[in-house]
């Protein structure tokens, strides 16, 4: 079992890491994400679309590190608790 142990680690950082990943690699221009996404997809988006789709993204990338990072805090927190727990008895 500790094979499955480790793989879920790995997706677990793979999880913390790739919205912020995403988040900084995220062009700053629509007009640059417009040719990134016709050059990948093959798809042509507007300069118009490309920006509510940059900003929907960048949405999306905030939220998810703002809800891992509360995660991580409450884990922490508990992590605290049970070894003032243990130290008391």
């Amino acid at each position: 079992m500790r094979c499955a142990r480790g793989a879920g680690r790995g997706v677990e950082v793979a999880g913390c890491v790739a919205p912020a990943v995403l988040l900084a690699l995220l062009p700053k221009c629509p007009m640059c994400l417009a040719a990134y996404v016709a050059l990948w997809t093959g798809i042509g988006l507007s300069t118009p679309a490309a920006g509510q789709v940059r900003a929907v993204l960048m949405v999306v990338c905030a939220a998810s590190v703002l809800w891992l990072g509360a995660r991580c805090v409450k884990w922490v927190r508990a992590i605290r608790r049970e070894s003032r727990a243990r130290s008391r008895a």
